[in-house]
C-alpha cells in the first residue's frame, strides 16, 4: 500500500511540474503578447515613439537579481549583464516548475486547491511572491512604486499561468 502511495505522490508531483514549466512558457508568450498589444495602442494613439533606454541594474527583473544573488553564493562573482539575461529566464523556468509541482501535490491531495482550474493558487502565489516576497527580499522596489496597471498585468499572467498549470497537470494524470 505504501509503495502505492508513494507511486501517486510521484505523479501527481511530476505532472504538476510539467504543467509549471508548459505554464511559465505559455506566461511568457503572454506577457510578449501584452505587450505587443500595448505598443500598438500607444502607435493607433499617434503617440511619438520612446526612446530606447539602456537597461540599468535598476530595470532588472527579479529573475535575473535573483540568479545573480545565486550565482554570487556559488561562485564568488556577480553575472555580466549577458548572463543575466541566460540565468533570468532559467530562474524563471526553474521557478514556474517547483511551483507547479507543488500544485500537482495539492491538487491530488487538497482538492480545494484546484479552485478557478488553478487560477486561486496562481493567484495566491502572485500575491505572496510578486507582492510581498520580492519586495521584502530586495528584488524590487515596494508594491506601491509601480501602477495599478502593472499589478494587473502581473495577476493576470499568473491567472493564465495556473489554468495552464491545472490543464497540463490534468492532461499528464490522465494517462496514467
Amino acid at each position: 500500500m505504501k509503495r502505492r502511495a508513494d507511486h501517486r505522490l510521484l505523479k501527481s508531483l511530476l505532472a504538476g511540474a510539467i504543467g509549471g514549466l508548459v505554464a511559465s512558457w505559455t506566461m511568457n508568450q503572454f506577457q510578449f503578447g501584452l505587450q505587443k498589444l500595448e505598443q500598438s495602442w500607444k502607435k493607433s494613439a499617434h503617440q511619438p515613439p520612446q526612446p530606447e533606454q539602456k537597461q540599468s541594474d535598476a530595470d532588472e527583473d527579479a529573475t535575473m537579481k535573483t540568479a545573480d544573488r545565486l550565482f554570487l553564493l556559488v561562485n564568488n562573482r556577480h553575472l555580466s549583464k549577458e548572463e543575466k539575461k541566460t540565468a533570468g529566464p532559467v530562474v524563471h523556468y526553474m521557478y514556474g516548475t517547483v511551483l507547479g509541482g507543488i500544485y500537482g501535490l495539492l491538487a491530488e491531495f487538497v482538492p480545494v486547491s484546484k479552485v478557478g482550474f488553478g487560477t486561486g493558487y496562481a493567484s495566491a502565489a502572485w500575491f505572496f511572491g510578486d507582492e510581498i516576497a520580492v519586495p521584502v527580499m530586495g528584488l524590487a522596489g515596494s508594491p506601491w512604486d509601480y501602477p495599478l496597471s502593472s499589478h494587473a498585468k502581473a495577476l493576470a499572467s499568473h491567472v493564465v499561468y495556473g489554468a495552464t498549470t491545472e490543464a497540463v497537470r490534468k492532461a499528464v494524470r490522465a494517462m496514467n
